[in-house]
């Protein structure tokens, strides 16, 4: 696995802190939110999900930065109209071009003093590009405390996940092609 510090040495940009682009959205739930079980659409969430990873890419790489994928979007609770969803997020590792974001959702009832509970977590994967949208160099992320270290080494290893699961996908599609047993 890459150690940061030296990722950041080879890089020609100056590596950044985990917690340079660390944001959190917050957002209150209403009936427009909703779906027919009174909970709030899971989608709404990934929308928010989506909105804060954008958020810190785009702040960690100064500049665009895409959406490239949703590696896992895990729902542990229901979100229930009149909750305050916070949506916290931080780049957890970077390669030449790519970032992987973490998020964590909680929700609090607005109208109580009770703490936030967990009700969901996602990884995505941006990509850094230019005003023509193609790809462009990121910083390094310089992960300082254990727990962002943590972070950093778990992203390598669904990265490695990642990449082997396309590799696998693309040499069975090219074999069954090789094959004559083309899909629709």
């Amino acid at each position: 696995m890459t150690d940061p510090v030296t990722a950041a040495a080879q890089s020609e940009l100056p590596g950044k802190p985990t917690s340079a682009s660390r944001t959190t959205l917050s957002h209150i739930m209403t009936h427009s939110d909703t779906n027919l079980l009174g909970t709030v659409h899971g989608g709404v969430i990934m929308k928010l999900v989506d909105d804060a990873a954008g958020a810190v890419a785009g702040r960690h790489s100064e500049g665009p930065a895409v959406t490239a994928s949703m590696d896992e979007m895990v729902f542990l609770e229901p979100v229930r109209i009149g909750d305050l969803v916070h949506v916290k997020a931080q780049v957890n590792w970077t390669g030449r071009t790519s970032m992987e974001v973490g998020v964590r959702v909680l929700a609090e009832r607005w109208n109580e003093s009770t703490p936030a509970t967990q009700v969901g977590t996602a990884y995505l994967v941006f990509a850094a590009v230019d005003s023509e949208g193609r790809p462009r160099a990121v910083p390094p992320v310089l992960p300082h405390t254990e727990r962002d270290r943590r972070r950093y080494q778990e992203a390598q290893i669904r990265r490695t996940h990642r990449l082997a699961r396309r590799r696998a996908i693309r040499e069975l599609r090219e074999k069954r092609t090789a094959e004559g047993l083309l899909d629709d």
